[in-house]
């Protein structure tokens, strides 16, 4: 491409990011300016530093480390495709580096006593149950003003997050260097937000996307995996299970006491000893785990109820999407297409079925 055609196709294509984001900014209504700008903003700077991935692969300025890791992305995005059924696009295909370690920063958030997610309605995506900065500074500032009112707020990092297929997610320096099989789960995941998407129903969307990520993990590490990298995902996953399994119980504990309707200062007292309780477990089960600590930093910021419920809109359903894709005898492209019909019904009857689906098969 000559340095001209170079210089028109950045042209067109900053100028066609930039109506995209004016859109965004448009449609957004006044109320929420302020958010939808740093989206903008944030979405804005990413499309600037991408490059196409072979482009950074074939610059002698790259470093090798990075060149292995970016080629090994593209095997399994090929994977994606061809073996899962995921969708067939230009995303994970770009690279930028944003020189920081979080691509966006979730905040959670929940009443005192309820460990049912606070949600926030967004253009495209609907309701959520978290609200997305790219700058850690404003997700905090904005925690801290819902803290101020009571609330209970959890501010986490994500290394990925996806546009839903509205524009091509790129491979960032946020998650190039985990893993092989954390980069494999993160895009399988990412991906499976572009197959299917329910509006204003994280916990589906999210259970969905785990689902398909496990399954997907499965057949790559049987295709391409060794028997180390084999047990060692087992392994992760086990912990990952009972990690769940800790929050979820008291996750369970909590809503009992909730609805127990006792005075304020005696259900915070209560409410204590249960998150309490939470970590002298987990430091127990980290010792059965061979010191393994992948949950540290998640405890370190004390438990509370945006916590357990952040952790909740990502496995509340999976067994149930586990349950449909073993009805449809494991074909992905029939599990899919299951699940968008699923998607197409108001949320009620949506979980009803999903529910009903789960049971029979057990």
């Amino acid at each position: 491409m000559s340095a001209g055609a170079k210089t028109r196709h950045f042209v067109t294509s900053s100028l066609r990011h930039c109506a995209a984001a004016a859109a965004l900014l448009l449609l957004g209504g006044c109320s929420n300016l302020g958010y939808y700008w740093q989206s903008v903003s944030g979405q804005l700077d990413i499309w600037r530093r991408e490059r196409p991935v072979e482009q950074v692969i074939a610059d002698p300025a790259t470093a090798q480390p990075l060149k292995e890791r970016l080629a090994r992305v593209l095997e399994i995005r090929d994977f994606a495709s061809r073996e899962l059924g995921l969708p067939e696009n230009q995303s994970y295909r770009r690279y930028a580096d944003l020189e920081r370690p979080f691509v966006v920063w979730n905040v959670f958030a929940a009443p005192e006593f309820s460990t049912r997610p606070m949600q926030w309605c967004l253009l495209f995506a609907g309701c959520v149950s978290y609200r997305g900065y790219f700058s850690r500074a404003e997700a905090e500032a904005f925690a801290a003003g819902l803290a101020a009112q009571g609330s209970d707020v959890y501010v986490g990092g994500v290394p990925a997050y996806s546009t839903l297929g509205y524009f091509n997610d790129p491979v960032l320096n946020t998650f190039v260097g985990y893993p092989p099989f954390e980069v494999a789960r993160l895009l399988f995941h990412e991906l499976a937000h572009q197959a299917v998407y329910a509006r204003d129903d994280s916990v589906f969307n999210e259970s969905f996307a785990v689902a398909v990520e496990q399954e997907g993990m499965r057949r790559w590490l049987a295709k391409t995996g060794d028997a180390a990298r084999r047990d060692e995902f087992e392994r992760v996953q086990r912990i990952r299970g009972e990690f769940v399994d800790l929050v979820g119980n008291t996750r369970g504990q909590l809503e009992a006491l909730y609805r127990m309707r006792l005075a304020p200062d005696a259900m915070r007292g209560r409410k204590r000893e249960i998150l309490d309780a939470l970590e002298a477990d987990y430091r127990a089960r980290r010792k059965s785990w061979g010191g393994y600590a992948g949950y540290d930093r998640w405890f370190a910021q004390r438990p509370n109820n945006a916590q357990l419920a952040s952790v909740s809109i990502y496995t509340r359903l999976v067994p149930a999407f586990a349950a449909l894709l073993k009805r449809e005898g494991g074909d992905l492209p029939r599990f899919y297409a299951a699940v968008r019909e699923l998607a197409a019904l108001p949320k009620d009857q949506r979980h009803a079925r999903l529910a009903a689906a789960s049971t029979a098969e057990k």
